[in-house]
């Protein structure tokens, strides 16, 4: 019985799919499966089962999820515990929405550990709305940014923005936001994302919708005038100085969005975490997020990944 099985076990549950928990630690379905697999075959337990209302714990499985649960915190705070006594900088995981993986992460981290003088290994993974209340909750990330987060987690706002659609110049729409041709990064397919929510809020049908590998190039698209894709006002600020793309009002947007740092509460969050926190309330912090464009040094560049323990 490894972390490795006891967190894909804790992930399935929590999330109730075998595929949002491959999708969360970066594996296969197959691997997550054989983690259960060896768990079962150790418990002599289906532990967990298919049935028509999803995936449902057996009783074995109710008794041994918080167990669970405790022994991949554990397993986080050895790892720690560790880190520390050999000198070496303590490990911090964020995850992060796509929008904030592509245009902020990377800069906001750089500029955090140089405040902390190099004491904190900071890396930002993908997740989910969903996903990040789990990942926080059971230490498979030490904090999250992004949307507000319910649950057992302390969540707090720490930048505003708005959030516009946009178009090409010379973009003509046809009949209400329903109709137009919809482009969005990968936040459009999160249920959970503030790009799903407003798209739902017009009654924008999937068929009007396309998702782009990242931001960037949902707006160059638009920009073609293929279509309306919805920014973060100040992130596409240089395509708008640029005349690329000009603000295209709706009946709901502009709209006002917070994005939050999410940690456990504050009694049981890494020294990390905190430290974090504090510094996305200062000015460095703030400017990095409203202008992130100045981007780090190759040897310091980390392109997201989903966040994992597996063993």
């Amino acid at each position: 019985m490894t972390l490795g099985q006891l967190s894909a076990f804790v992930l399935v549950a929590r999330l109730g799919s075998v595929t949002d928990a491959a999708r969360t630690l970066g594996v296969s379905e197959p691997a997550v499966s054989q983690a259960l697999a060896a768990l079962r075959q150790h418990h002599g337990d289906k532990l967990i089962v298919r049935t028509a209302n999803g995936m449902t714990l057996t009783p074995g499985g109710s008794r041994l999820l918080p167990i669970a649960s405790q022994m991949v915190a554990l397993g986080a705070d050895a790892d720690a515990a560790v880190r520390e006594a050999n000198g070496v900088a303590e490990r911090m995981h964020v995850v992060v929405t796509s929008t904030i993986a592509e245009f902020v992460a990377d800069p906001l981290l750089e500029a955090f550990m140089r405040r902390t003088g190099q004491s904190v290994d900071a890396s930002a993974g993908l997740a989910q709305v969903a996903e990040m209340p789990v990942l926080v909750t059971n230490r498979l990330a030490d904090a999250a940014l992004g949307p507000r987060l319910e649950g057992d987690v302390a969540s707090e706002p720490v930048f505003r923005c708005n959030i516009v659609a946009v178009a090409a110049p010379g973009f003509r729409p046809r009949g209400g936001p329903a109709q137009w041709p919809w482009l969005v990064d990968p936040s459009g397919a999160d249920p959970g994302s503030g790009t799903a929510q407003l798209l739902r809020r017009m009654a924008v049908p999937e068929s009007a919708i396309r998702v782009f590998p990242n931001q960037t190039a949902a707006w160059s698209a638009a920009a073609n005038g293929s279509g309306v894709s919805l920014a973060f006002e100040h992130l596409v600020a240089p395509q708008r100085r640029r005349h690329e793309l000009v603000v295209l009002p709706t009946p709901v947007t502009p709209r006002t969005e917070y994005w939050h740092l999410t940690t456990l509460p504050h009694n049981r969050c890494s020294t990390a975490a905190s430290s974090l926190r504090h510094f996305l309330g200062t000015p460095a912090a703030m400017q990095v997020m409203r202008a992130p464009g100045a981007g780090v040094p190759p040897s310091r560049f980390r392109p997201p990944v989903y966040v994992t323990i597996w063993s």
